[in-house]
């Protein structure tokens, strides 16, 4: 009976990878393929013939037309990637600044309404952008940045889920850590410095990981709150490709998914922490 369980766990996991790994494998492959091929292959889910779809790992005639086109004649994608870096990287550092105070205060300290403000938190947090979309808009209209690079950084710095995510690591940071702190005379902000931000880097540095990849693949926000192209971030390059550049588009996707991938690999394990918010034991 074990191993007929054991079994099925195997199956079940190795289709969740191979569904996992199949649109990497898609991507890795279309990037060197032609544009005859990728019609060939895939020209009836585009539209532009009635050919039924097929695939293959490996391009049959393999080239880097795709990526050389990407790379040395679309001065557009290159504009749209320093975009994206534009507007992640200030909601991150922005985001260091407002949520990590705020997840040390209420994971640490009690106070009056600290449960509403907890409960009002969260209820930001799993509310959709379609809920506040409409009154996201007229407060940036009002402030005059709307159709700025500000309209995206500034409603992400004030994000909750980070706030969220922090919060737990704090509260597992031992008591007597603390209470030896300010027998030996050290403040609050010291307090915070020495230990907080030190024994929370689990929890900072998962909420980062998890708002860089939020960010970095946004697209409903600037779609509603850019008009002006040329603020487009990368996340917006893909749906303006056309089916006859569609070797351009798998290119770009990969270009894409490259500092996700590097990021993801190397903050696995705090991403894991701050999924599971496991607490620091005594």
């Amino acid at each position: 009976m074990n191993r007929r369980i054991q079994g099925i766990r195997y199956g079940i996991l190795s289709t969740a990878l191979f569904l996992v790994l199949l649109p990497l494998v898609m991507i890795a492959g279309g990037m060197f393929m032609g544009n005859a091929e990728l019609v060939e292959r895939i020209g009836g889910v585009l539209g532009i013939n009635r050919n039924r779809a097929s695939w293959r790992a490996v391009p049959s005639y393999m080239t880097l037309k795709p990526v050389v086109e990407l790379l040395l004649d679309s001065p557009k994608f290159f504009k749209m990637f320093w975009n994206s870096v534009r507007q992640t990287v200030p909601v991150l550092l922005g985001q260091q600044l407002i949520a990590v105070p705020a997840a040390w205060s209420l994971g640490r300290y009690s106070f009056r309404g600290k449960k509403a403000v907890r409960n009002l938190y969260i209820l930001l947090m799993i509310l959709p952008f379609q809920v506040t979309m409409v009154s996201s808009y007229l407060v940036l209209k009002n402030q005059g940045i709307l159709d700025t690079s500000l309209a995206i950084i500034l409603p992400a710095v004030f994000s909750t889920f980070p706030v969220f995510i922090m919060i737990k690591f704090f509260e597992s940071i031992p008591e007597e850590l603390m209470e030896a702190a300010r027998m030996d005379g050290a403040g609050e902000i010291r307090i915070f410095t020495a230990i907080g931000i030190p024994l929370g880097k689990g929890g900072i540095l998962s909420a980062m990981i998890l708002s860089y990849l939020e960010c970095w693949n946004a697209i409903e926000q600037p779609l509603t709150f850019l008009r002006e192209k040329s603020l487009w971030p990368m996340s917006l390059y893909l749906p303006q490709i056309t089916a006859d550049r569609a070797g351009v588009a798998f290119a770009a996707s990969a270009v894409m998914m490259i500092p996700a991938v590097l990021i993801f690999l190397w903050g696995e394990g705090y991403l894991e922490q701050g999924i599971v918010a496991s607490g620091i034991k005594e």
